[in-house]
């Protein structure tokens, strides 16, 4: 894999982790509101932002290690 792509891989990961940090503040301050409804979507979009950030890196890891 070019070292470019591997660059705008991880920034994408980078930017999903910041994004997925904001969620997961947001989701806290809904729960404390007790604002459930929002709560809950806001924790999903997280969870599943999280897990494509995580599957970015082990695109990485096995095109750099394959």
């Amino acid at each position: 894999m070019e070292q470019t792509t591997v660059t705008a891989l991880l920034d994408a990961y980078n930017r999903l982790q910041e994004i997925v940090f904001d969620l997961y503040a947001e989701y806290e301050k809904a729960m404390q509101n007790e604002k459930y409804a929002d709560a809950s979507l806001l924790e999903a979009r997280a969870e599943r932002l999280f897990e494509e950030a995580e599957a970015i890196i082990v695109v990485i890891r096995e095109q750099t290690n394959g």
